[in-house]
């Protein structure tokens, strides 16, 4: 089997409030919450990303896009391209999306597995999705379709 291009990866949660980011590597195709940015109507404080992705220095990056079940898109979809694309901008490194469908009910659902409460931490919940994210990019480059 030959190794996956990319190695590390941050990918990213987006939302209209706040942003959940996480780092993986393809060694153990897992990842690990690093954690949420604040947004406003979908906007970051693009300056604190960019120093993340310096800090952090991953390979490439990827992006969650929210679709309905049925595959269609709405409003959030739509933010979330628009966010892929200036993080492309802001990075100069691969951004890639990711269908992040039902990731951010499976983080809710962990931290309850995790007996962390019924109240969810809204910062915890945003960073375990974007683990979420990253660990299904990095499956996916693992074993592509046939």
């Amino acid at each position: 089997m030959t190794s996956p291009r990319f190695e590390t990866v941050m990918a990213f949660d987006f939302g209209l409030k706040r942003i959940g980011v996480a780092f993986g590597q393809s060694v153990t195709n897992t990842a690990s919450p690093v954690g949420t940015f604040v947004a406003k109507d979908g906007i970051p404080d693009w300056s604190l990303i960019v120093k993340c992705i310096a800090e952090w220095r991953p390979q490439v990056l990827v992006v969650g896009i929210p679709f309905l079940m049925d595959g269609s898109e709405q409003h959030i979809t739509h933010c979330a391209r628009k966010f892929l694309s200036r993080l492309q901008q802001q990075s100069n490194l691969p951004v890639h999306p990711v269908d992040e469908r039902l990731t951010t009910r499976a983080a809710r659902q962990e931290l309850s597995e995790r007996n962390e409460g019924k109240i969810f931490n809204h910062q915890k919940v945003d960073a375990l999705a974007a683990c979420l994210i990253a660990e299904t990019w990095l499956s996916d480059q693992r074993n592509p379709p046939r």
